[in-house]
């Protein structure tokens, strides 16, 4: 029998214990160790790129309380490294924390998010209670494990923030031996403030993890060393400020750029293993082409979930993982700002060109929508677009969307854009024009309406299906899309009930500007045949019945006259 995918699995070790198929990023940790000097190391990766599992992997190899020989047994950091293995594997006092759930609709409450997990932090750790560790010490473990101050916020709010050092000071004193601290999401906390759009709420969740993350990580001789993920580096917040022998791997970094995300030959490979290697190409055009220093590789957990759609039928077509999910806000918000002049560049990158611009690695988030510089860097550290060469370096960068599934992601995104800022007025004078059988205002009023959108020129004739229907719809009429008629299906019917009439709609896409008049024509000319427009429903006294042709940001419109 063949192993299970796992998707969506962050734990390593239920991974293995599983025998769930695993891509082997193992040699992390030896090159983590020997081949770097560090005292505190970030990562920095786009969301769904395996950043909690290389931490819960971490976490398994170090912490001295397990014996994790067999989760670790025939993997590439115990085949290649058996006396570094028995150096360090379970050696050392191991803390592991996620952010990733801190978060409210204010500061109360996501602070009250942060007290419950260190108080299930103290319970996973109960252990360090105990006659080796000092009173003090103990006394504030069990206010931090309890949640219980007795009304007392400044003692609370110290004690939270100095809470990492408490337990690694106590872990020191059982088991004699410096803490490994492994600490995931460092920045969801800073992130899901700042998307609040309440600036106090941010600063005071930048206080508190601050000093969280300050105490624990300088000047802390209970530390052996840290190693935190995150999507930005939030340097200038003075994080990192002061912290001895610290290094960022961001999505430009050479090394470790192999380490998140999978390959070519190890997505060949996985398809191989499951007898889909036909299917590589298309896993390849919608879930590939994020460079990570001089690594090209593909999205880990679209290719977990494509592969296990194609297990399940292997003629499965590719889907938008990605959409509908929170972390899209990120996207929607800079593309729904007017101040950034971006419609053009996003204009050519749905077209699959590059734009080039320059990039800034150390970003804040109350500062990251201030510029368009910042503004690139956050959907290039975000993975919304990808660098398209392997050069390194901040200035000059070329950038694209990656593949098919953000270039799917973008046009969504765009679209809903433009339905949130259609003119109404604009509107309601198209569809009156409509009505009144105008067709050269109506065709006016169109183009001037997808002038005004964030566009690209590649659209598809769905784009403007779309885009009909929302603006009829917005504005309260009937609507039936791609509806039954005659022989066959007409592309849009508009009713308005209350004055008995209709339109009945059909596109092309041109794909010349002069052919547009032709296309128009050749609309008519398929409702007249296939009998769209044959027979009104009951009640109905008028229909309109239009051909309407698109080239890129302009409409013709023309009208049957036939019609009654």
């Amino acid at each position: 029998m063949k192993k299970q995918v796992s998707v969506g699995s962050e734990f390593f070790d239920d991974l293995r214990h599983k025998n769930s198929y695993y891509v082997d990023k193992t040699e992390l940790i030896y090159e983590l160790v020997e081949k770097t000097d560090n005292k505190v190391t970030l990562f920095t990766r786009p969301r769904r790129f395996g950043k909690t599992l290389t931490m819960t992997m971490l976490d398994s190899f170090f912490d001295i309380r397990r014996d994790s020989h067999d989760v670790f047994e025939n993997l590439n950091v115990t085949n290649n490294h058996p006396e570094f293995c028995a150096e360090w594997m379970n050696q050392y006092p191991t803390l592991f924390l996620s952010l990733k759930d801190v978060e409210g609709l204010n500061f109360e409450s996501a602070f009250a998010m942060l007290v419950m997990l260190i108080s299930e932090l103290c319970v996973k750790y109960g252990a360090i209670e105990n006659n080796k560790v000092d009173s003090d010490d103990i006394e504030i473990f069990r206010r931090l494990k309890s949640k219980k101050w007795n009304g007392d916020k400044d003692a609370r709010y110290s004690e939270i923030k100095g809470s990492l050092k408490t337990i690694m000071r106590m872990m020191h004193a059982v088991y004699g031996k410096p803490v490994v601290l492994i600490i995931d999401e460092y920045d969801v906390p800073l992130a899901k403030a700042y998307q609040s759009k309440d600036m106090e709420f941010y600063r005071q969740m930048l206080d508190v993890i601050r000093g969280l993350l300050s105490t624990a990580l300088k000047t802390n001789e209970y530390l052996k060393f840290a190693v935190l993920t995150g999507c930005l580096r939030v340097s200038k917040e003075s994080i990192f400020t002061g912290v001895n022998n610290f290094a960022c791997y961001s999505v430009n970094s050479v090394q470790f750029s192999n380490y998140f995300g999978f390959d070519q030959n190890e997505v060949k490979k996985m398809l191989d293993y499951y007898d889909l290697s036909d299917r590589y190409e298309l896993m390849k055009s919608w879930y590939d082409g994020y460079i990570f220093g001089n690594n090209e590789v593909f999205c880990p957990w679209d290719v977990a979930r494509f592969t296990a759609k194609l297990i399940a039928d292997k003629n499965a077509e590719p889907e938008n993982f990605w959409a509908n999910t929170s972390s899209n806000s990120i996207l929607d918000d800079f593309v729904s700002r007017e101040e950034f002049e971006v419609a053009d560049k996003f204009e050519t990158l749905l077209n699959g060109d590059t734009i080039t611009q320059d990039i800034c690695e150390e970003l804040t988030y109350d500062q990251m929508a201030a510029s368009e510089k910042n503004f690139w860097s956050v959907l290039l550290m975000t993975g919304y677009v990808s660098k398209a060469d392997k050069s390194d370096g901040t200035k000059g960068v070329k950038l694209r969307i990656p593949n098919a599934e953000i270039t799917d992601l973008f046009r969504e995104t765009v679209v809903a854009k433009f339905e949130r800022t259609l003119d109404r007025s604009a509107a309601e004078n198209f569809i009156s024009a409509m009505w009144n059988q105008d067709m050269k205002t109506a065709e006016e009023i169109l183009t001037d309406i997808l002038w005004d959108s964030i566009s690209y020129f590649d659209y598809g004739e769905e784009y403007y299906h779309g885009m009909l229907n929302g603006i009829f719809t917005g504005r309260g009429y009937a609507v039936e899309s791609n509806a039954e008629s005659g022989l066959g299906r007409l592309d849009l019917r508009v009713k308005d009930r209350k004055n008995r009439r209709m339109i009945l709609m059909e596109f092309k896409r041109s794909t010349k500007e002069e052919h547009l008049e032709r296309d128009c024509e050749d609309a008519l000319e398929q409702i007249k045949n296939n009998g769209y427009a044959r027979k009104m429903p009951m009640g109905y006294r008028k229909q309109i019945v239009c051909g309407i042709a698109f080239f890129g940001k302009v409409a013709k419109i023309r009208l049957m006259e036939e019609t009654v």
